[in-house]
């Protein structure tokens, strides 16, 4: 339990340098190696996972690295950024 704990802390303490995409692809692919080492029983399906989760939490994570840009999205369903309006910046 000791170990896990400074292998936390240490994990923690590189993040704290890192940007906010870098941030949230490295949470991404702990969650999606843990639920696709879950689903499948096997180190492939965690592997996957791990991909996965690291390509949607750096989207995301880019996404709100945008200061004065706000996410909208048009009738047909798709998104784009913008300039957010002056109240938001």
């Amino acid at each position: 339990m000791r170990k896990m704990m400074i292998v936390a802390a240490a994990s923690l303490a590189v993040l704290a340098g890192c940007t906010t995409a870098e941030r949230t692809a490295a949470v991404g692919a702990g969650v999606g190696a843990g639920v696709g080492a879950i689903a499948t029983g096997t180190i492939e399906g965690a592997a996957v996972g791990s991909l996965i989760g690291a390509v949607g939490g750096y989207l995301v994570g880019r996404a709100s690295d945008r200061p004065g840009y706000c996410q909208y999205r048009r009738p047909n369903g798709t998104t784009f950024y913008d300039r957010c309006p002056g109240a938001y910046n």
